[in-house]
């Protein structure tokens, strides 16, 4: 999240006209404010490919869908509207209105972590997400080592389950998908899949 647009308020009328009316940018809406979205670091991005590749691959074939960065998302009867980084749904979609922008049953979804969103990722963000009673699983990846956070529902509760190094492997058992942690960190941190370091391609002398 980045800096309020104005100090004043907004409703959510007034939000949704803005954010159709925007030819580039978007903004999410929180208690009546509404908040600019700004670019990301280069880890952020290629982490954010890394893993939409990864999940895009593995749900082909599925009845799932998976969006990067532009889906919002909201609980059927909140009024604030986010942009995950990532969402997965694994059922028929279900949009708040005809303009299908807005979706309403998310299965799974990733924030990528920076020094300026994640208190809010894990605070007030996952709040409103977990008022999304189709949200099964919830990962919050961090950009600065190798290292997931995966909420999972049980019930009420949400259970914490936590993978670091890139030898791990992250489950994603509401979707039928397992994130290896080379995978999500390929290329970041100059580190490649095989070979050598700051060899991508992996070819040996």
């Amino acid at each position: 999240m980045s800096a309020i647009l104005a100090q004043k308020t907004y409703t959510v009328e007034e939000y949704l006209a803005m954010e159709r009316s925007l030819l580039e940018g978007k903004c999410e809406f929180v208690d009546g404010q509404i908040f600019a979205m700004v670019g990301a670091s280069r880890e952020h991005n290629l982490i954010g490919v890394n893993i939409t590749r990864e999940l895009s691959n593995q749900l082909k074939g599925k009845s799932c869908e998976a969006y990067a960065n532009d889906m919002r998302v909201k609980a059927a009867k909140a009024k604030g509207y986010h942009y995950p980084d990532i969402v997965v749904v694994c059922s028929k979609p279900e949009f708040e209105d005809g303009q299908m922008d807005t979706l309403l049953n998310p299965t799974v979804l990733v924030e990528i972590l920076s020094s300026s969103t994640e208190a809010y990722d894990r605070g007030g963000k996952f709040a409103a997400y977990r008022k999304i009673q189709s949200l099964h699983e919830y990962l919050l990846v961090s950009q600065e080592e190798p290292f997931i956070e995966r909420y999972v529902r049980q019930g009420e509760a949400w259970v914490l389950t936590e993978t670091a190094g890139l030898d791990g492997l992250v489950k994603l058992d509401a979707i039928g998908c397992v994130l290896a942690m080379s995978e999500v960190y390929y290329g970041v941190f100059n580190i490649p899949l095989v070979g050598k370091l700051n060899d991508p391609v992996g070819i040996q002398e």
